[in-house]
């Protein structure tokens, strides 16, 4: 395993988290459905606590959570871009629409967040002793969360359009009410909601 880019991940991760964290509070500034409103507040407040969990890893593994990288960079530009994009929106003075972009956003951050946390599953199964035992720890508090922003909010952002569509929507959707965490899980709740 290449560590050098498995610090890279760990940096990147670190800064997912941290911009995380200022895409739902402005993700919240833009939501209209109390529900959503409710979920997000809850993912806000895991996220800040992934941010928390990473800066344990990195001091567990003695690396400086501060060492800049040019992917943390390019990480970090994607948030602020996200966050720009929902204050945009919000500009436009129409709630709903501003919503829509924001679960958008969201949607868009958390597939990078889970897309880490996947990453560091895997190479947690390439590590050993108390490195192995460090990331396998985090992994385990944080992944089975990441599926469930991941997931429901991709349902809420195709359910909000199909309203703005004028379609039928099923608010809250359906990765909510069956609490779907798996990828199986949500193309079966997807695929069942069309059907």
């Amino acid at each position: 395993m290449n560590r050098d880019q498995w610090k890279e991940l760990l940096y990147q991760a670190l800064e997912t988290e941290t911009g995380g964290i200022r895409v739902y509070e402005s993700a919240l500034e833009c939501v209209v459905n109390p529900e959503l409103k409710e979920e997000w507040q809850e993912y806000l407040d895991q996220t800040r606590n992934h941010e928390q969990i990473l800066q344990e890893v990195f001091g567990k593994l003695g690396m400086d959570p501060n060492v800049e990288t040019p992917g943390r960079k390019v990480v970090r530009h994607m948030g602020e871009s996200l966050v720009h994009a929902m204050q945009l929106a919000q500009q436009s003075g129409k709630r709903d629409e501003a919503e829509l972009v924001a679960a958008e956003c969201v949607v868009l951050a958390e597939t990078k967040d889970h897309l880490n946390w996947e990453l560091l599953g895997q190479v947690t199964d390439n590590l050993e002793g108390h490195e192995a035992k460090t990331m396998g720890d985090a992994v385990d508090q944080v992944e089975e969360q990441e599926d469930e922003h991941l997931y429901h909010t991709a349902g809420w952002s195709r359910e909000l359009w199909m309203k703005s569509l004028g379609l039928p929507a099923i608010l809250p959707p359906p990765e909510e009410t069956r609490d779907v965490k798996t990828a199986v899980a949500a193309a079966k709740a997807q695929e069942e909601r069309f059907n």
